[in-house]
Formats: structure tokens, C-alpha cells, sequence
């Protein structure tokens, strides 16, 4: 008896993101590797090789080497047959990427915000996708869509911020409002799961079940791949790391809570420290920003150094529990605090150590991440792509792609 329609449909969707995704992670790879490490058969291959080639994703490269006989061709993704936008909504701006299918950021532009009422901050989101794809002659049949990446509680799968801490705004339908300024597919999510989706993608997580991203900075957020799936939460609220209590008679958050992480680990916390350390008389310069805090402990000034060391020990206390509850295979650190370096990490190293059980410390590798202008951007454009090339079976979708190039 024939299968349902619908379960044809879902096979053959299924078959090309296992296809894309063998030539965008082993490309260039000739056909037969293809079929041998995915397990389809060399017609199943060949017929979903055509249409992508046809589509424009992936291309056929020159030969490769010759085990004997004639020399295969190889397949390899097509990386400019779109492009995406990646959007960052800060306080005061909105930072633009251009990328292209394997997230390398082609351009990048920088719109500042006049005010923070929805309506100026969607022109100001819009008017930095009209200028990115402008400057880069970005035809608006190869813009795939736009990815924004906000701080706050997103339920993504709606496209709806349910509150930006930063705007005071609930229950935005805020990929509507913007897609139907653009005209192009809208995404949206946490900032720190829209960098983990791309790390996921393109990055250190590539091929992992299990890791988490841990970024510091302005706050303190976590992003979590679980079984090879970003774990959002109920409502898109999973990843509020920062806002674990580690002293509940502490200080006071910005979410009204006391002795959150983020009070004495994100940048607002360290310069607040260090404001209460200049009125002790404990640190001879105030440190007005994390540029200058940072140049205090360069130069070796104890009490410089003192605020950063305790940080990276609460850091690295915090982060042991993760290791304690998830035992991923990887964390990732990442974010504007890391340019603190030793200061902050060296610590954190040790109280991870003092802190993870033991049979658990060696399964999980900490990883440090530089951070590049842009990375926030960037991520934001991974929303787009992971429509791309994520299997939907986890996009719930039984016909194709949502995203196609056209």
C-alpha cells in the first residue's frame, strides 16, 4: 500500500535537510560520501542533489581525487545563492549584519535610536535592512528574511516579546509589525538563543547533542541545546541565568529580586562594585566604564582586581550547578565581559573545578570566546538560516522548507 501523501511530503523534506546539511558541514563531498555516511540510497541522493542544484543552494566543484578510476565530483553549498539580515535591538541602537547562507557577515551597519516608542524602534529596525541590502545591491527575491535577536522573554514560535525589560513593552507581535513593514519573512527571539542557534549551525556546537552558551556583558544569559535542540521553555522564558539568586539577602536586581548572578557578575554589576569600592577609599580611580575598570586591574591595582576575581568565582560557582544538573559536552563563553581575560576567568576555572563533581568536571569542556562587533548581528541572521537547514521534523512542517531561495 502507498504511504500518505503527507508522509511522502515529510520524507522528502526530510531527505533534502539530510543532504543540505551533510554538504554544508563535509562539502565539498562527492555523492557517493553523501550516500554512505547519511544511509539514503545513490538515487535518493541524486534526485535531491538535482533539485538543490537547480534551487541554487549547492553547486558541483571541480573533481576531487581519484580513488581509481574517474574522479568524482563534488558538491559544496552554495553560500551566496541568499542572504539574510540579522538584527540586535540594544538600549540605544540597532546593529545590522548582512550575511550570507553560511552566516559570514558580508556588511554591517549601525542605526542609532532616537527614541524607544515601538514605532521609531521598527523604523529604525526596518530602515537598517533597507540600507544593508541597498548598499550591498541585495535584490529582495535573494533576501531570505530577518532575524532579530532582543533581550527579554520572546516566545519565538509566535513571534511575540512577551517583555523587554529594557522597553517595559508586553505582548508585542513584534515579527508581524516588522514583517509587514519589510514584506519579507520576520523571526525573532532571545539574543543569547539566536547566538546559540547560530553556534549550533556554524560554530563550536556543530555536531554536538549536548551544550550551552553562557554570554556576559550587559547581562548574564544562557542559551541551551538539549538532545541537539535549543531549549526554549514553555513560553520562550528558558535561559534567564542571570537571574538565579546565588545570595538571597543580596543585592538588588533590576528585576526586584535580591542577589541575582547578574548583580555581581554582568558590567552594570562590576562598575557598581567598583563605585562602592572608590567610596570606601579601597580603589584610588573611579572606573566609569568597563574599559577603564579593566585598565585598573592591567595595572595592577588590588582592588581592581579584587572585584573581577569575585566575579569569576560566582561565575564559576554558577556554572558548575549547570555542569551539576545538564552535563553538557561543551559550554561556551562568550559575550563583551570576556575581554576581562584572566581577571575574571582564572578565578572561575578554579571555582568550577572546586565546585563540579568530579565524574562530571572531565566530561564537560569550558570554551572561551573571543568577542567580534557584530557577533549579537550575526546570530540574529542564524534565526533565518536555521528555517534553512534545521530537519523539520523539529519544525513540525510536513511539505518543505519554510524558507526556499528563489
Amino acid at each position: 500500500m502507498n504511504a500518505p501523501v503527507g508522509n511522502r511530503n515529510l520524507m522528502r523534506a526530510m531527505n533534502r535537510s539530510v543532504v543540505l546539511n551533510m554538504i554544508k558541514t563535509r562539502g565539498p563531498i562527492p555523492r557517493t560520501d553523501v550516500a554512505r555516511l547519511t544511509g539514503l540510497s545513490p538515487a535518493t541522493v541524486s534526485g535531491v542533489t538535482a533539485e538543490l542544484i537547480a534551487e541554487g543552494l549547492i553547486f558541483e566543484k571541480a573533481a576531487g581525487d581519484s580513488r581509481g578510476g574517474r574522479r568524482p565530483i563534488l558538491l559544496a553549498l552554495n553560500p551566496t545563492a541568499g542572504y539574510v539580515v540579522g538584527l540586535k535591538l540594544a538600549e540605544h541602537q540597532v546593529v545590522g549584519a548582512l550575511t550570507d547562507l553560511e552566516a559570514t557577515i558580508v556588511t554591517t551597519y549601525t542605526s542609532p535610536l532616537v527614541d524607544a516608542a515601538l514605532e521609531t524602534v521598527l523604523d529604525a529596525l526596518a530602515h537598517v535592512v533597507t540600507t544593508l541590502t541597498t548598499q550591498e545591491q541585495v535584490p529582495k527575491d535573494k533576501l531570505l528574511g530577518v532575524g532579530v535577536g532582543l533581550a527579554g522573554i520572546v516566545e519565538g514560535t509566535r513571534g511575540v516579546l512577551r517583555y523587554s525589560p529594557i522597553f517595559g513593552w508586553r505582548d508585542v507581535p513584534f515579527a508581524d509589525l516588522l514583517g509587514s513593514r519589510l514584506g519579507v519573512p520576520v523571526r525573532i527571539d532571545n539574543d543569547v538563543n539566536t547566538f546559540t542557534i547560530t553556534e549550533q549551525l556554524f560554530g563550536a556546537g556543530q555536531g554536538l547533542r549536548d551544550f550551552l552558551v553562557v554570554t556576559v556583558g550587559r547581562g548574564v544569559g544562557l542559551g541551551l541545546v538539549v538532545n541537539g535542540q535549543l531549549y526554549r521553555g514553555s513560553k520562550g522564558g528558558a535561559g534567564e541565568f542571570g537571574h538565579t539568586v546565588i545570595d538571597p539577602e543580596g543585592r538588588t536586581c533590576s528585576c526586584g529580586n535580591r542577589g541575582c548572578l547578574e548583580t555581581y557578575v554582568s558590567d552594570p554589576g562590576l562598575l557598581s562594585l567598583a563605585a562602592e569600592a572608590v567610596s570606601r577609599g579601597e580603589l584610588d580611580a573611579s572606573a566609569n566604564d568597563m574599559d577603564s575598570l579593566l585598565a585598573l586591574a592591567n595595572g595592577r591595582d588590588p582592588a581592581a582586581q579584587a572585584i573581577f576575581a569575585q566575579a569569576g568565582e560566582r561565575l564559576g560557582r554558577a556554572l558548575a550547578n549547570l555542569i551539576n544538573v545538564f552535563s553538557p559536552e561543551l559550554i561556551i563563553v562568550s559575550g563583551e565581559g570576556v575581554r576581562a581575560g584572566r581577571w575574571l576567568f582564572d578565578p572561575m576555572r578554579e571555582a568550577l573545578s572546586r565546585h563540579t563533581m568530579s565524574s562530571l568536571a572531565e566530561d564537560t569542556r569550558i570554551q572561551i570566546e573571543t568577542w567580534e562587533d557584530g557577533a549579537w548581528a550575526r546570530g540574529a541572521a542564524g534565526l533565518v538560516l536555521d528555517e534553512l537547514f534545521r530537519s523539520p521534523i523539529h519544525r513540525g512542517e510536513l511539505t518543505s522548507t519554510a524558507i526556499g531561495v528563489r
